[in-house]
């Protein structure tokens, strides 16, 4: 038998005569008139096709089918209310999944502080960080792998908007050992005999772009490039190579002992965006984050360069 026509009210009202053994007190409860409740609970035993409830001038109790179907019945309802729960828990933000894509240095240190503040006031929203390299970003929000992508700018067309989040230089990172590390700041000249060690075609790219208005005998060509961020500092703590990245990895590149050093003449900036899709609308959850992320990364750079600053002295 398709149960087609039996509807959520009627349930509520059966469960209220059940709980008060009254049709008028259930009335009451529900907020409507007896005879409305009467013909809640007589729309239910026919569309049922036996009786719920043996009738007293007094009382009304269960019948033995109704005894049986109790159980059914209180297990819908539940169901319902637990689904009523989680769309108004998505409906303001307080639920649901949502993916961000990030490159190595942001996914191991910026989200999981910013996951783990959110979910002190959002304890339902589920961020799951989705390992990125940073060539791959706009691409991963266009195809809907992510519903959000934090990490370095790049070209992100009609079909992802880019929100920056903050700016950070890009420096030189070195063993306290290596000769530059002597120096408060670093020209690119002075980088033109050092081995350097690249991180991804994106480092080398930006390096190329940093510097395409120096003649060519002035240029800088990296000795070695590598995939992995850290396998960069690895190499640079040995005092093998310097590396150069922005100076938001910070966090990362310490915990390898590495100094910082601004380059300049030129100093080159790189921003850290949001990135998120203009063809679909984000989730109430996504959006809640997103609308929180991007102030807490501006704190976030703050404090960490701050930090930084002390730390070179």
């Amino acid at each position: 038998m398709a149960l087609t026509r039996v509807t959520i009210r009627q349930y509520e009202a059966f469960l209220a005569i059940v709980d008060l053994h009254s049709i008028g007190a259930a009335a009451e409860r529900l907020g409507l008139t007896s005879s409305a409740v009467s013909q809640l609970l007589a729309e239910l035993e026919a569309e049922l096709g036996f009786r719920l409830f043996d009738r007293t001038t007094r009382r009304v109790n269960l019948s033995s089918a109704g005894q049986d179907f109790l159980a059914s019945a209180e297990s819908v309802l539940r169901h319902v209310r637990a689904a009523a729960q989680s769309a108004d828990d998505i409906r303001n933000r307080a639920a649901g999944i949502v993916r961000i894509g990030a490159p190595l240095v942001l996914a191991s240190t910026a989200l999981p502080a910013a996951i783990a503040d959110y979910a002190r006031d959002k304890p339902k929203v589920v961020v799951r960080i989705c390992d990125t390299v940073v060539e791959q970003l706009v691409e991963r929000v266009e195809s809907a792998d992510v519903d959000l992508a934090i990490g370095p700018d790049r070209p992100s067309g009609a079909r992802v908007r880019r929100d920056a989040a903050f700016a950070s230089p890009w420096v030189m990172w070195c063993a306290p050992s290596h000769p530059l590390s002597a120096r408060r700041r670093v020209q690119w000249q002075q980088l033109r005999d050092v081995p350097i060690v690249a991180t991804g075609r994106d480092h080398e790219r930006a390096v190329d772009q940093m510097l395409a208005d120096l003649p060519v005998e002035a240029r800088i060509v990296p000795a070695d490039v590598v995939d992995n961020v850290t396998t960069a500092f690895g190499i640079a703590s040995r005092g093998l190579a310097v590396t150069l990245a922005p100076a938001y990895v910070a966090p990362l590149a310490r915990t390898f002992g590495l100094v910082m050093k601004r380059i300049v003449e030129p100093e080159t900036i790189r921003e850290v965006c949001l990135y998120r899709s203009t063809e679909r609308a984000l989730s109430p959850p996504a959006a809640g984050f997103a609308d929180v992320l991007l102030p807490w990364l501006k704190r976030w750079d703050r404090e960490t360069q701050a930090d930084t600053r002390v730390k070179r002295g």
